[in-house]
């Protein structure tokens, strides 16, 4: 495909003028030369011109006139004037009149004219391409509502209090969810505690979206992580030189989400000088940035989080009473994954789905034995700690299902606390004693495999069994190793 050089008209009524321009000018651009007006405007009814150099003395009109009507007639094209006169009322004239983007004097340099017919080109390339969209918007004003209703729509479903929020039928968070839908119609300040991971800033999504000021915006601040200046800069603004590093004005998160949802999480970790200022913005409504004398108000609804017990350490003078009130309008606390053992399955399905989406892979699903695994693990780290574990088996996994030969071996191997496995263990089975112990010894020796990736000279020789024994007890308990697959649609349905 050839590239179609940038088209320019030159009028000059000099043709050692024309001839010098034409030479240095026809490697880059489609040059058209005229040397009177009557010729340049013939040329400007057949031909596509994007730029008008011309002359400003010529004898039938000067250059500023003829820019002028065209300008008139042809306003997409760059008007230029090049001139060996430097008359002031010539050039207020030709910027008034003619419209003109350069007026270039000479003796003029080679590389310095072409520069400007390129700046030139650009600037009719980016009066048209406004112009396109300046078109498409004035057709298209309901298909752009549209998209920005979808993605609106979009985000009040990923974050709706009952499809957003991952969990079982009889799990302990429908009640938590439960709680949101009530709360989030009402324009009230939430407090959320729980752990870290425990998906705090899902449930504030959730809180938003399902609100009355779900059109407008929702920023987080991780309140923890910044010292109290860059803090307070961070949520309040500042002005220019307000503090060593201010170099420009800054807008504040509070003004940022005004009208919307502010969510500070680690909120407990702040300093008791930096809960005396928030406290003041709680209170008045409206806030100073630093540096500066003027107050804004703002119509902001705040949720905060924290993996701390504010009760506790507002009665150790860790944080301050009336702040914790403020906040605390309602409070919601997020259990811990180890209290939601059913909810483990659909969980780890739903991550996989959304670390398939991030990393571009594809899997069929999840063994059984993977996610036996994960069910005795206590998950410190919570959800989030899942999510990374989940990421790590898909990237390290070959085959179409992520088996329990690629989780961590410290999730491998862990078992949960003795006490509780066992009191657990026996009220979940029935019959008989004989019945109980046998049904108690198939799943200690299946556990013990599980954990052992299913080699059964360890297994043998931690259980105190021969291979042979062991063998037996398999026979006789029906025990194999599991490849029947938690599909991803069953598990989510």
């Amino acid at each position: 495909m050839v590239d179609v050089l940038p088209s320019i008209l030159v009028v000059d009524d000099e043709p050692r003028s024309l001839e010098s321009i034409e030479r240095i000018l026809s490697d880059s651009f489609e040059v058209h030369l005229a040397a009177n007006v009557d010729e340049a405007e013939a040329i400007l009814q057949r031909e596509w011109i994007q730029v008008l150099l011309c002359d400003q003395r010529m004898p039938e009109m000067s250059g500023v006139e003829f820019t002028e009507k065209v300008r008139s007639e042809y306003p997409d094209i760059i008007r230029m004037i090049i001139s060996g006169y430097t008359d002031s009322e010539d050039i207020i004239d030709a910027i008034n009149k003619g419209g003109i983007y350069q007026y270039i004097t000479k003796p003029w340099h080679p590389d310095e004219l072409i520069s400007k017919l390129n700046n030139a080109i650009e600037l009719f390339r980016l009066q048209r391409e406004n112009e396109r969209l300046a078109v498409e918007l004035k057709l298209k004003p309901d298909t752009l509502e549209q998209a920005l209703i979808e993605k609106r729509q979009a985000l009040k479903s990923r974050y709706d209090w009952d499809a957003g929020i991952v969990r079982s039928p009889d799990s302990c968070m429908n009640a938590i969810c439960d709680t949101i839908r009530t709360v989030a119609a009402f324009d009230v300040n939430v407090l959320l505690m729980g752990e870290s991971g425990t998906g705090k800033e899902l449930c504030a999504r959730a809180l938003h979206y399902n609100s009355l000021r779900q059109d407008k915006v929702f920023v987080a601040e991780n309140c923890g992580a910044l010292p109290d200046e860059l803090l307070e800069s961070e949520l309040f603004g500042h002005k220019r030189g307000a503090f060593t590093g201010a170099i420009e004005d800054r807008v504040g998160l509070f003004e940022l989400a005004n009208g919307g949802t502010i969510f500070l999480d680690e909120i407990g970790d702040t300093s008791p000088a930096f809960q005396v200022k928030l406290l003041r913005v709680l209170q008045e409504n409206e806030i100073r940035p630093l540096g500066s004398n003027t107050r804004k108000p703002i119509d902001v609804r705040v949720i905060a989080a924290t993996n701390r017990n504010l009760a506790e350490d507002v009665k150790n003078g860790k944080f301050r009473q009336d702040l914790y009130y403020r906040l605390a309008t309602f409070e919601i606390e997020l259990p811990p994954l180890r209290e939601r053992k059913q909810d483990i399955a659909p969980l780890a399905i739903a991550l996989l789905n959304e670390a398939m989406d991030q990393l571009g892979k594809r899997v069929k699903g999840i063994s059984e034995e993977a996610l036996c695994c994960f069910e005795n693990y206590r998950w410190p780290g919570n959800v989030r700690e899942m999510q990374n574990e989940i990421k790590r088996m898909l990237v390290l996994g070959q085959k179409d299902y992520l088996g329990s030969e690629l989780v961590s071996p410290h999730i491998l191997h862990a078992t949960p606390e003795e006490e509780e496995a066992d009191m657990a263990l026996l009220t979940s089975i029935d019959g008989s004693l004989k019945q109980r112990i046998e049904k108690l010894e198939a799943r200690i020796i299946k556990e013990t495999l599980i954990r052992l990736r299913w080699n059964k000279t360890q297994a043998s020789q931690e259980l105190g069994l021969s291979r042979v024994g062991l063998r037996n007890k398999l026979e006789r308990y029906g025990l194999e190793r599991n490849d029947n697959i938690e599909s991803i649609e069953e598990t989510v349905a």
